[in-house]
């Protein structure tokens, strides 16, 4: 009798674009194939930054209705995840309010001070063992308070279970992706009712908590019509927040591993049984955001290859108005029509490991490997690198103030941002075992920092630890394997699921290589910054959304 197979679809929106991916599941196997990918291009409107969240909508809708007819309507389930902290607001006949503002949006300034006068950041964190993050949910609440569409909201939902709830009409909100709104007691796993007492929010707008592997009800008839489906396809909650699925698709084989889900930011930790509500974890600036199966990611935030990606956005705008120029110039002088060719490539590098625009990035890489190494460093945690552009005048800034020398080509650029989050990684990991008490026997590089080589051996170098790199697309693996447990495909807890992804997805290893010592050294040039800046409230800028 042949072994049944079921097919899921990951709904996986970042902050750059966002894909419907489709799995096939069975015992001993576990493939993925793109469905749908669209952009995710937020708009500035009126001074405020949103999310084109109707857009993302119907992106969805169209990848919903690309994996049904590559199933030929044989979807199990479906399950959904994205960046965390951010929201819609939706009156009381369900209607959304507002397209819901970015996180980058600049409107919670000073509200991290109105949040530590009713309620000191030692007590805060305390109570929710989450970063002091500018942008973290309290905090847009804090900045929203007395505008007409808080006050006229009736529910407020994250942005998983808002397009959760215009798939199914059923409303909830995901454990994990609410851990990061900091209005959770990580002990209790509930709501942190004093918290939200002392700072005046209304805990009534967010509706009931689900779990990963909860239902979250079954496809609206509008939305089978849109998608050309013709049976009822339940919705599962899974790790809602990207990198709680991205933490359960890390193919380990012993609990003694880092982590580290990189791509536009790292998030580098362990996984802990329980939360550390330390002072001292406070003081280094970790997060004790919820896992799937009672687990607890406990973490630092790193600027992760955003730094590169706005690099190579610079250049390929230099090289573009360069064009541009060149062309117009010759247009003036010949009379012709011509194009200007690459002008139009001045856009977002996307991942770092891939070509996008004017700028190769392999061959960048390529040059990047073969200069100085640990020549330039900067602290990847610094908030100067938090906003977009500029970002190689930044850097350089960076290291003059720092009395290093100055990059001069985009190749040293580059291998000073690699240098220094290799460096970052070491550092999160170094202080995730202090401050946990557990060790570490090998580092897993999960995301689209995978195919950054560079990366991942610079990582092994500075950790002096083995990385196993893979799978690339993890946050779509840990969204799948949570539906197939649910339905039945598949059974485990976390080692068997993870036991799955190691035999089933490609894997590299890299074991470190050089002078351990010049890391030490290159460390030793920051001392304790990052911690310093975190214990005063300077580190607050740094990003917890991947």
């Amino acid at each position: 009798m042949p072994t049944t197979e079921h097919r899921f679809a990951a709904v996986d929106l970042g902050a750059s674009s966002g894909r419907v991916i489709v799995a096939e599941v069975a015992p001993g196997r576990l493939a993925l194939r793109e469905a749908h990918r669209f952009p995710n291009q937020p708009t500035r409107v009126l001074g405020t930054l949103h999310w084109d969240i109707l857009s993302l909508y119907q992106g969805v809708l169209n990848g919903l209705k690309t994996a049904a007819a590559h199933t030929g309507d044989g979807l199990t389930s479906i399950g959904i995840d994205t960046w965390a902290v951010d929201y819609g607001l939706l009156a009381a006949d369900g209607t959304l309010l507002a397209n819901p503002v970015h996180y980058r949006d600049t409107r919670t300034t000073g509200a991290t001070e109105k949040v530590a006068a009713a309620l000191p950041p030692r007590a805060l964190y305390a109570a929710t063992g989450i970063q002091r993050l500018p942008f973290n949910t309290i905090y847009q609440l804090i900045a929203a308070q007395g505008t007409p569409t808080l006050t006229a909201a009736h529910r407020l939902l994250l942005i998983p279970d808002l397009i959760s709830y215009w798939l199914t009409g059923e409303l909830g909100t995901e454990l994990t992706n609410a851990s990061t709104t900091q209005l959770i007691d990580p002990r209790t796993r509930d709501w942190a009712a004093p918290v939200a007492q002392a700072l005046g929010i209304d805990l009534s707008l967010f509706p009931p908590l689900r779990r990963p592997g909860d239902p979250a009800g079954t496809l609206r008839q509008d939305v089978l019509t849109e998608t050309g489906t013709t049976h009822p396809i339940p919705v599962t909650a899974v790790g809602s927040h990207d990198t709680a699925s991205a933490v359960v698709g890390v193919p380990a084989t012993t609990p003694d591993f880092a982590y580290i889900a990189t791509g536009t930011w790292s998030l580098a930790g362990l996984e802990l049984d329980a939360p550390v509500l330390t002072e001292e974890s406070r003081a280094a600036n970790f997060t004790n955001e919820l896992g799937v199966d009672g687990t607890v990611r406990y973490l630092r935030n790193i600027m992760g290859l955003w730094m590169l990606q706005e690099c190579v956005r610079t250049w390929n705008t230099e090289t573009a108005r360069t064009a541009s120029t060149s062309s117009t110039a010759s247009t003036s002088s010949t009379g012709s029509t011509g194009s200007t060719g690459s002008a139009g490539s001045a856009g977002s590098a996307g991942s770092a490991g891939s070509s996008t625009g004017s700028t190769d990035l392999t061959a960048l890489l390529r040059a990047a490997a073969q200069a100085t190494p640990l020549r330039s460093v900067v602290d990847a945690g610094d908030p100067a690198f938090i906003a977009p552009h500029h970002m190689p005048d930044r850097i350089a800034d960076a290291c003059r103030r720092t009395g290093q020398p100055v990059p001069r080509t985009p190749a040293e650029t580059t291998r000073c941002v690699l240098d220094s989050l290799a460096l970052a990684h070491r550092r999160a990991i170094e202080d995730a075992t202090r401050l946990s008490g557990r060790t570490v026997s090998a580092v897993h590089i999960v995301g689209g920092g995978v195919h950054n080589t560079l990366l991942c051996q610079l990582t092994a170098d500075a950790c002096g630890l083995p990385v196993i790199a893979g799978p690339a697309e993890a946050a779509a693996l840990g969204n799948v394997l949570v539906q197939a447990r649910t339905a039945g495909a598949i059974s485990g807890g976390l080692p068997e699921l993870r036991a799955l992804l190691h035999s089933t997805q490609p894997l590299r290893q890299y074991e470190p290589t050089g002078d351990h010592s010049a890391w030490d050294r290159a460390a030793a040039r920051f001392g304790d910054a990052q911690v310093t800046r975190a214990a005063t409230g300077q580190g607050d800028e740094e990003e917890p959304c991947a």
